[in-house]
Parts: C-alpha cells; structure tokens; sequence
C-alpha cells in the first residue's frame, strides 16, 4: 500500500465524516449513480423497476445496499495501514463482483469518484483529496482482481 501514516490517518478522518450517516450517504450514492449511470441499474434486478430518485432514496433495498457498500469501504479504511488484512478485504469482494455477479469493473470507479463528490460537496476539496488516494488504492486492486480473473 502506497500510503504513508499521515496520509491513512487523514483518509480515516475524512472517511469517518461521511460514515457517520453511513445508510444516507450510501442511498445518495447509490442513486446518484442509477441517476447518472442508468445502465448500472440493470445489475440490480430488484431496483430495475425504480425510476425517480425519490423512489430510489425511499427503497429498503437501496438503502441497505447503500450502507453494504459503506460499510465495506469501512472495513478496508480500517486496514489502510496492513495491507495483508486490506487485501483480505477487497479480493473476495473483488472476486465474487467478478466472478459471481458479473459487475462491470468500471462501476467501481464510478461509485468511488461519486463518494468523493459528495464529500467535496460536504465537507470541502481538503476532505476529498485526503480520500482520493484511498478510492485510487481501492479500483487498482480490485482492477487487478478482475484481470486475475480474466476480464
């Protein structure tokens, strides 16, 4: 891992602003990207239905996927400063995305560049760019999962 102490310590505390309200930060998101991306939707065969944002912000099935999604980035922001037990975390998840639910890798860039326009939007460019090397770090290993694992 390419990070230096001050650098985890910084990302950990930007992270944990935007974690505290870990299921509404998700949901937006989440539907930021459905928004957005509209394509992405059809991985999701329980949301394919929903249209509006509002729809979308309302869903128990977003919504928990949304907090899924933060608590894992949680559970690697954790392990920043151990990079055995930060592969430990993205290579299953990398793998079972690649492998079992065939989720195109580049919706992970787009859910890590979202997270870090909300935090811009949130908190400033200072919380954004003290994340951005951990979204970085992030879709360059599971990057290298997908291509262990012939995509």
């Amino acid at each position: 891992m390419s990070l230096s102490e001050a650098e985890v310590q910084s990302a950990r505390g930007a992270w944990e602003k935007i974690y505290v309200d870990a299921e509404d930060n998700g949901t937006a998101v989440l539907v930021r990207m459905f928004t957005e991306h509209p394509d992405a939707k059809s991985y999701f065969t329980h949301f394919k239905g929903m249209d509006s944002a509002e729809e979308m912000k309302q869903s128990d099935q977003v919504r928990g996927h949304g907090k899924k999604v933060f608590s894992a980035i949680n559970d690697m922001v954790q392990h920043l400063d151990n990079s055995e037990a930060f592969l430990g975390i993205v290579t299953p998840l990398g793998k079972k995305h690649a492998t079992q639910l065939k989720i195109d890798p580049k919706n992970f860039r787009i859910i890590c560049d979202i997270i870090l326009q909300l935090m811009e939007e949130k908190f400033g460019g200072d919380c954004k760019a003290s994340f951005e090397k951990v979204t970085n770090e992030i879709c360059t290993h599971l990057n290298n999962i997908y291509k262990e694992e012939g995509w």
